[in-house]
């Protein structure tokens, strides 16, 4: 018999519908549910009445569905502790898996093998808000999804997602599951779109995707929920132009009306059908299905007209990004380099190491808020300060940044615990700053995990045992290694890797750095030509360091225009001082010219 991925290879699947409308379809009374105190906690009648969830998994299969949903939706600890029921969490979950299971076995042939999701809703609290922490929220998830996976589900559909953070700690917690049951099933992760063309917390489809991508843990993406087939349309057809990854949708039954205090829906069976076949056959939607007031006439009617369909051929093109709550940045744009602001960092910045020495989170905020303005694509977070607690600090900082501010984030600090609780606030995709090989593997072997867990990009400073590399070949040498140990050992990408190969000051007069710069733009090139998937980046503001800020202002601003030249991806700098090489006078531009490019004319005697 194949498997899910097997056939998900080969044609279209169809899921379920509603369990929640197909339940209240029944007139169930306060005693199924177990009495007046229970009433509403669908979940709980696997225990109570489980032959009304078995009548709607029942209705399903014979419609003709591939794939039937747990009745466990809201099963994790947080919701079932509105009932007091919290310590049912994992037996809720099992048994709600084990009673699918059961019927999807009896329906299974070798020519339609069925299939059970364990489905995992987004609870009621969201961490981007602070109703609940990362950590007592991936808690709460755990033995919701080790239920799942003990009763015997074949796949986990994450749904109806409305806060990013709330995916990712439930992803958490199936990772945790994975690795202490030695075994794993698919994962999907359906986000929720509302009809403000958002999700709930503000995220635009571009940046779930974008945060979403790098996991290798989920198999299919896609959205449910909130709106119809019609609504959802566009972020279907960006789905479907751009995510690597099996393109999932599973719409209600139209937009809900409330009609005397009940959520009624409209839209047909010959509807769904006309739209799901639409993105099945002309976007290339791999799975379908229907969410809130859909019912077994309309999966049966998706079945009889879509059934082993093999989806339109989808050329995607996604390009390596960040993300934010709200936004998407790629790695690279044309004409880059994609700016970092650095203003946000307690050692570089007079301004913002005020603020923070006063707990002023707003002053830090517009900070951060000015920095956009002055157009900065990303923002390099730093709040090391000697006396502070950089890990509170860190905290306080990004809870605010990740509901206020639109830039995605970039975490920089030598402390792996202040990495973490940053990454557990973030609800997008960050950049870490930054790994090295300065004690060997020592910090690698943390930061890189970390990395792995929070689908994080890294940046990787050519630095190793001996110190800091000064020639392109040993840059070159020193990012190879990092490359071969993030991909080959800790499971990364190329595409997650950012090379920094180090700017040094050329204002010291210092002759050890008189071709430093040329090494730093000769090794540029080779890390694109050698390690082509990675991205590059430097802090620009390096280069001229001791000099008149004048002379700063002009020789950051040529030696960017050069390095950009050489491949160059991002640059951490102050935005607003970066000048056009055509604003620059003839004589200040020549005289950068042959500072970076060591064309000095005449030696000391």
């Amino acid at each position: 018999m194949k498997s899910f991925r097997e056939l998900l290879n080969e044609r279209v699947l169809i899921f379920d519908g509603a369990m929640g409308t197909n339940l209240q379809a029944q007139n169930l009374s306060a005693d199924d549910f177990g009495g007046k105190e229970y009433e509403g906690c669908n979940e709980y009648l696997v225990i109570t009445k489980p032959d009304a969830v078995r009548k709607v998994h029942l209705d399903f299969l014979e419609a003709g569905a591939d794939i039937i949903e747990t009745n466990s939706f809201g099963s994790n600890e947080v919701v079932l502790a509105e009932y007091n029921l919290q310590h049912l969490s994992y037996e809720i979950s099992r048994k709600s898996a084990e009673l699918a299971k059961e019927l999807a076995l009896s329906f299974s042939t070798n020519e339609k093998p069925r299939f059970v999701a364990g489905s995992i809703g987004p609870g009621t609290k969201l961490p981007s808000l602070g109703h609940i922490s990362f950590r007592e929220l991936e808690k709460s998830y755990y033995p919701q999804i080790s239920g799942l996976v003990d009763g015997g589900v074949d796949i986990l559909c994450i749904e109806t997602c409305q806060d990013m953070l709330q995916v990712k700690s439930a992803l958490s917690a199936a990772m945790k599951v994975f690795e202490e049951k030695k075994t794993r099933v698919p994962i999907i992760v359906s986000i929720t779109i509302e009809t403000t063309g958002t999700m709930l917390m503000g995220t635009d489809i571009s940046a779930a995707l974008t945060t979403f991508e790098p996991y290798d843990i989920i198999d299919v993406i896609g959205m449910n929920c909130a709106t119809g087939p019609k609504e959802m349309s566009e972020n279907v057809r960006y789905l479907c132009q751009n995510s690597p990854k099996p393109v999932f949708v599973m719409p209600n039954a139209g937009i809900p009306e409330n009609v005397g205090g009940k959520a009624c829906y409209h839209l047909s069976p010959d509807e769904l059908v006309h739209w799901l076949s639409h993105f099945v056959k002309d976007l290339g939607v791999s799975i379908v299905g229907g969410c809130c007031g859909t019912t077994k006439e309309h999966i049966k009617k998706l079945v009889d007209n879509l059934s082993g369909l093999k989806p339109a051929k989808r050329n995607w093109n996604y390009q390596p990004a960040v993300s934010s709550t709200f936004i998407s940045q790629p790695l690279h744009i044309d004409p880059g380099p994609v700016l970092v602001g650095e203003r946000c960092n307690a050692n570089g910045s007079k301004q913002f190491r005020e603020y923070l020495l006063k707990d002023d989170y707003e002053g830090m905020l517009q900070v951060a808020k000015d920095q956009i303005k002055e157009g900065a694509h990303m923002l390099d977070i730093c709040v090391a300060y000697v006396g502070r607690d950089e890990k509170k600090d860190m905290i306080e900082f990004v809870k605010r940044l990740n509901t206020q501010v639109q830039l995605p984030l970039m975490f920089d600090s030598t402390e792996y615990e202040v990495i973490e609780a940053a990454l557990e606030h973030y609800a997008g995709r960050a950049v870490i700053n930054s790994v090295n090989l300065e004690d060997g593997e020592e910090r690698i072997s943390k930061i890189l995990p970390l990395a792995k867990k929070f689908g994080a990009a890294v940046i990787a400073l050519t630095i190793d045992e001996e110190g800091m590399a000064k020639t392109a070949e040993k840059k070159l040498a020193i990012a190879k290694r990092i490359r071969d140990l993030a991909v080959n050992k800790y499971q990364l990408r190329e595409s997650d890797l950012i090379f920094d190969p180090l700017t040094f000051t050329l204002g010291s007069g210092d002759e050890e750095f008189r071709r430093s710069a040329i090494e730093t733009l000769e090794a540029i090139k080779l890390i694109k030509k050698e390690i082509p998937d990675s991205k590059t980046i430097l802090g620009i503001s390096n280069v001229s360091f001791g000099l008149n800020p004048k002379a700063r202002y002009a020789l950051n601003s040529v030696f960017l225009y050069y390095a950009v030249q050489a491949g160059l991806d991002l640059a951490i700098v102050h935005a607003s001082k970066i000048m056009p090489l055509n604003k620059i006078d003839e004589k200040g531009k020549q005289l950068c010219e042959e500072l970076i490019f060591d064309k000095r004319r005449y030696e000391f005697v």
